[in-house]
């Protein structure tokens, strides 16, 4: 544990704790155990700057940090290598910030400076029922089983990570936060929430790294249909620009008052290619894309949604589908499956996973490695399945293509269905003629 390198010597002068501090931060950097550095009370020249963010990040194969200005109107992202930025952060403690905080996979450690610049500092595990809060909570809430985030079973000392940091301050525009103590803080009542927003974001990475969008300067074009209040939102573009990327951001939802939110926090903070509208994805024209997101859309408005992303040549789908109206009344029982679907829960959950189980097939058609996955679990949400969809470098072979075909066919036969909401948008199209 990083404490063994910082714990006071015998005799060591107070002024000290400035060092072990930074001695701190380039170890944890060096051993890959650095999550985040935040700087602030600020009592620089510019009176419009509010604290500092830190991360580690990767441009052309070389780490660097990237730092995070944030300002009362705007917020401004600079990279530098480590060494500059190291050299950079010294500079910053005790002179134009009076107050850090470092987060690591196993501790958390504050330096604050007193009103007459003496330095103090304190370590803490992350780990266990006695661990301090962190300072912006992202590390701290409860878990629905009543554990701490960062706690693992056995209570051994490993941290949680997450990929979000609640010190961004359009959380609290959108009621995620609070200020506690001079400090962002999550709302307790948006734990749950919270936690499903970062389960999003770390499936939401994965699939971003392995569509290849990744590389540092990409743009990114990205729509998210029914935002509602715009939490996904916010954070997809939060993460896509602390990765060093360009996003282009789009809300789209059909309440005006929920899109009228969306857009006076973006402006409020100064988020540059974040915007809301109102839309609905039925009516929307053709709009080139590299991600299409549509949550909880309700029956065959998750087809639409899912044509769309495809019309638009998107590398990346992702969908939580909602309401599964348009199959189970076509839906005609095996033999087999009568003792099991006479049951009206079950026959409506065979009817789920009949149509999410298409919507894969024909996803796969279209070129996409395709999975049908666990959202978040089951104790926080009912509607927990997911469909994401990446986009192969080539398209399924002949065969492969006849293969699905077959299997998409049969599957309709066995249940008796006649037809499929985003089947007949594809066929329509002349998308799903046999090769």
């Amino acid at each position: 544990m990083f404490s063994s390198l910082i714990a006071p010597d015998a005799g060591a002068a107070p002024s000290d704790a400035r060092e072990r501090f930074l001695r701190l931060l380039r170890t944890a950097l060096a051993e890959r155990r650095f999550q985040r550095l935040l700087l602030n009370r600020h009592e620089g020249e510019d009176a419009s700057l509010e604290r500092l963010t830190v991360r580690d990040i990767e441009l052309r194969g070389e780490r660097a940090l990237s730092f995070l200005w944030r300002h009362k109107t705007k917020d401004v992202t600079k990279n530098h290598p480590l060494d500059e930025g190291l050299a950079l952060i010294d500079g910053l403690l005790g002179r134009d910030f009076q107050q850090a905080h470092l987060d690591t996979l196993g501790e958390e450690v504050q330096l604050r400076f007193s009103r007459k610049g003496k330095p103090l500092l304190q370590v803490g595990k992350k780990a266990g029922a006695g661990a301090p809060a962190a300072a912006d909570g992202s590390d701290s809430e409860a878990d629905a089983d009543g554990s701490v985030a960062g706690s693992a079973p056995g209570g051994h000392d490993r941290a949680k990570p997450r990929e979000l940091s609640t010190g961004s301050p359009f959380w609290r525009d959108l009621g995620v936060t609070h200020e506690l103590k001079g400090q962002p803080a999550l709302v307790p009542a948006m734990a749950r929430k919270w936690k499903q927003i970062n389960k999003f974001i770390e499936i939401f990475g994965a699939a971003v790294r392995k569509a290849g969008l990744d590389e540092p300067g990409t743009p990114v074009r990205l729509a998210d249909f029914g935002s509602g209040k715009g939490y996904l939102t916010f954070a997809m573009h939060d993460w896509l620009r602390a990765q060093g990327l360009a996003p282009r951001v789009q809300g789209v939802e059909l309440k005006q008052d929920m899109v009228a939110l969306g857009n006076a926090a973006a402006a409020r903070h100064g988020l540059e290619g974040l915007s809301f509208e109102h839309g609905d994805v039925r009516e929307r024209g053709d709009q080139p894309l590299d991600v299409m997101v549509a949550l909880h859309a309700c029956d065959i408005a998750t087809d639409y949604a899912m044509h769309f992303g495809l019309r638009s040549g998107a590398r990346i789908i992702m969908c939580a589908p909602c309401c599964h109206k348009e199959i189970r009344p076509q839906m005609t029982t095996p033999a087999a499956l009568r003792p099991l679907l006479q049951h009206g829960i079950h026959l409506g959950q065979e009817a789920e996973m009949v149509t999410d189980s298409l919507r894969a097939l024909l996803l796969e058609l279209m070129g996409y490695d395709t999975q049908v996955i666990e959202f978040i679990a089951l104790e926080h949400t009912s509607k927990n399945k997911m469909v994401l969809a990446v986009k192969r470098p080539q398209d399924p072979t002949p065969a492969r293509r006849a293969e699905l075909l077959a299997q998409l066919d049969e599957i309709k036969r066995f249940y008796g269905l006649r037809s499929q909401a985003l089947e007949t948008l594809l066929r329509v199209e002349g998308r799903l003629e046999p090769v």
